[in-house]
């Protein structure tokens, strides 16, 4: 049996914010609050935070990003600390445990990076990264994360929607779907020979779902460049679905007419279904998704959080689901 370790607010001004220090000092200040009673229970943490002062692979510029204007692009929510954000990862290409991928996605290389654009396009072309970057303006996007185990996240991303993309491709009539394929670099990606997944890891949309404004093509994460082990140089982010199904580091993006056969669906479908979408009422086959564990809150004392359908983002994605029966396609 396989285990998975992966309505419009107006934009919050700067100042309200809490700015990433200040997170990560309170952090520190509870840890050792906690220390008398739950020094155990904190070590794992204390680890994390510990290990997020191991230099930074690459150096992180900060990248531009504008309040977006996109309807429910922006939660009011407490940010998740930066620190938890890039040393709590589901990446299996760098390992299976939490902690793996901030240790070992050094050896990830982002430049040169190319991404084929191919299938059911009228446009079909190769960008460089450097493209990439530039072809529509950034934004700054807060979204929950929803993690199938159970945990959740907010974060602060910098990128545009996907549509910007498939715009300039231009579908066919017969795309229906969309696959996106990532990096599988056994010299670069430690644990591809594991048997956890078939490699490439292969993720997909239906081209509604790929081109409502939510759909975000990531480049950052508290306005800096996204760290290895958040899936540089480029990942999707699709808050109203589960985490697994924004893919990281993409290499390619397949324009097609069948549904794509997906990593997880392939490998467990009565456990991931292709849609994924965030839903309390539908539970995996092994524990209850109707609440979710808020990383950050992790204290003695804090409590889980119920789940929202689709995470919250029903009023923007609920229409594409109208009629759907959302217990069978899960």
């Amino acid at each position: 049996m396989l285990f998975l370790k992966d309505r419009g607010f107006q934009h919050p001004a700067a100042s309200e914010i809490t700015p990433r220090t200040v997170y990560e000092q309170r952090r520190r200040l509870l840890q050792l609050m906690a220390a008398g009673s739950g020094g155990l229970a904190m070590a794992g943490w204390a680890a994390r935070d510990a290990m997020a002062q191991i230099p930074r692979p690459n150096k992180l510029a900060a990248l531009p990003g504008a309040r977006s204007t996109v309807p429910g692009a922006t939660t009011m929510e407490k940010l998740t600390a930066y620190t938890d954000v890039t040393t709590y990862n589901n990446y299996y290409e760098f390992g299976t445990d939490k902690s793996d991928p901030a240790r070992a996605a050094g050896s990830l290389k982002t430049r040169p990076w190319t991404v084929a654009v191919e299938g059911e396009v009228k446009k079909p072309r190769t960008f460089d990264i450097e493209e990439l970057l530039k072809l529509a303006p950034m934004e700054e996007r807060v979204y929950r994360l929803r993690c199938v185990e159970g945990w959740s996240m907010v974060i602060p991303w910098v990128g545009y929607s996907l549509s910007e993309l498939i715009k300039r491709v231009e579908p066919t009539g017969n795309a229906k779907f969309v696959e996106f394929v990532t990096l599988a670099d056994k010299k670069q990606m430690p644990e591809l020979g594991s048997h956890v997944l078939s490699w490439p890891y292969v993720e997909g949309l239906r081209l509604d779902e790929a081109m409502n404004p939510l759909t975000l093509l990531a480049f950052g994460l508290y306005g800096e460049v996204l760290p290895n082990q958040n899936g540089a140089p480029i990942r999707l982010a699709v808050p109203w679905k589960y985490g697994f199904k924004s893919g990281k580091s993409i290499v390619k993006i397949r324009f097609t007419e069948k549904q794509p056969a997906t990593s997880w669906n392939h490998a467990a479908a009565s456990e991931y279904g292709f849609y994924s979408n965030v839903n309390p009422n539908v539970d995996h086959p092994r524990w209850s998704q109707a609440k979710e564990r808020r990383i950050g809150e992790d204290g003695l004392f804090a409590k889980k959080r119920a789940t929202l359908m689709f995470n919250g983002y029903e009023a923007q994605v609920g229409q594409l689901y109208a009629g759907m029966d959302l217990k069978k396609l899960y």
